[in-house]
């Protein structure tokens, strides 16, 4: 996390336990999301019942670059929120899926204004399937024909310009989908 950890304690005494529980599940987030800038905790114990102990109420708040993430766990009758651990991981855990899902939303929205480069066939092995293109940057990108969008895998040949997205496959870069340059799939511009 970029700035220290808060925590604060209402209605009750602050516990180093306590503490080193939160300061475990706070760095844990950093798994989910490097870019964390700030996160307040809040663990208060404000009900109390006749027949049962403090239910613990916990609020995680984590300040990101395009917003906030508020996660919190009402105790209402929940017994297992008696225990001050139990309503930690609770929040906590929210937490955590509402940084997931930030975190996927945020690579989408990055992913979605990148440009799909551009290539030439370079080497293609029609009978096998499968040919390699260059990149503008110069690696040779590997693609299989059923990679090729439309059909057009029969109507490569070496030197066609072509555009691809490229992800890491188990030998290296791999194009995923690959349309031959005037031939764009439907709903894809160039």
């Amino acid at each position: 996390m970029r700035l220290p950890l808060q925590i604060t304690f209402r209605d009750m005494p602050s516990s180093e336990a306590v503490e080193a529980r939160i300061r475990e599940k706070a760095a844990k987030l950093d798994e989910f999301y490097d870019r964390i800038m700030s996160c307040r905790v809040v663990v208060e114990a404000p009900h109390r019942r006749h027949h049962q102990g403090k239910l613990y109420h916990v609020r995680v708040d984590l300040v990101v670059p395009d917003g906030e993430i508020i996660a919190s766990r009402e105790p209402h009758d929940r017994h297992s929120h008696e225990d001050v651990y139990v309503a930690i991981r609770d929040a906590f855990d929210a937490a955590r899926r509402q940084l997931e899902d930030y975190a996927r939303r945020h690579r989408t929205a990055v992913k979605t204004h990148q440009p799909q480069p551009r290539g030439r066939v370079v080497r293609l092995f029609p009978d096998q399937g499968y040919g390699f293109i260059e990149s503008g940057d110069g690696r040779e990108i590997y693609f299989h024909q059923h990679s090729v969008l439309d059909g057009s895998f029969e109507k490569l040949k070496v030197a066609s310009e072509v555009r691809f997205t490229v992800e890491e496959g188990d030998q290296g870069p791999q194009a995923s989908t690959v349309w031959v340059v005037g031939h764009p799939p439907a709903g894809v511009r160039g």
